[in-house]
């Protein structure tokens, strides 16, 4: 594995704290539904992401692929551009927090 592979792995590692089943178990709730952009169709890019995410999850990392690495390095980014947006008081019900959930990542953990 290169250096650069290890350092997105272990950015993906920290911005992504959820497991692969507590994702798959959000991901099949109305609320993890209800939120992102749907510009693309009928799923939003954050749940279509949170299903690729699992998939990551469940890898090996020597079976990772260089699209894979992309993908980690995109979730890893809007973590931390989205967690940048953290609004004031309590979050555990909002669009903000599922939204990120969507993509791996509950800041209430």
């Amino acid at each position: 594995m290169t250096e650069d592979r290890r350092q997105v792995a272990a950015d993906f590692d920290e911005a992504v704290n959820m497991t692969a089943g507590e994702l798959e178990h959000w991901l099949g709730t109305d609320e993890s539904k209800a939120v992102g952009d749907r510009s693309g169709g009928d799923e939003s890019t954050g749940h279509e992401s949170g299903r690729r995410i699992t998939e990551i999850l469940r890898k090996r990392k020597g079976d990772l692929s260089d699209d894979d690495y992309a993908h980690m390095r995109k979730v890893t980014g809007y973590v931390h551009r989205h967690l940048a947006q953290r609004p004031s008081g309590d979050v555990r019900e909002t669009r903000w927090r599922h939204s990120l959930m969507n993509w791996g990542h509950d800041p209430l953990k």
